[in-house]
């Protein structure tokens, strides 16, 4: 097997064995800040309806884009993994790829 196909191999690996709990193996990278109003912004939704949809209360989605207070630990995962996949995360939560109250439809 090549290189890449070995690590390929090895990180589908550790991703299994982390997913099933063994926390020896793998690790999930989680950015230190994330930009909520940007991730917001590019999915062309309100913050009420940002804050419905993916179930964050308004006052803190308000608190976190304008500096008053960052999203820590659980939140700044959930918030990346909207940022790098929003219809995976909308499909979870509501089944439907379809963003509530804004114009744009994926997939």
């Amino acid at each position: 097997m090549s290189e890449i196909a070995d690590s390929i191999l090895r990180g589908a690996e550790d991703a299994l064995a982390y997913a099933q709990g063994n926390d020896n193996r793998g690790q999930a990278h989680v950015p230190q800040e994330v930009d909520v109003k940007a991730i917001r912004l590019h999915l062309k939704m309100s913050q009420r309806i940002f804050a419905k949809t993916f179930g964050f209360s308004v006052h803190t989605l308000r608190h976190w884009e304008h500096g008053i207070r960052k999203p820590k630990g659980a939140a700044r995962a959930f918030l990346t993994v909207i940022q790098r996949d929003p219809n995976a995360v909308v499909r979870a939560l509501i089944g439907s790829t379809h963003f509530p109250g804004s114009d744009a439809v994926t997939d």
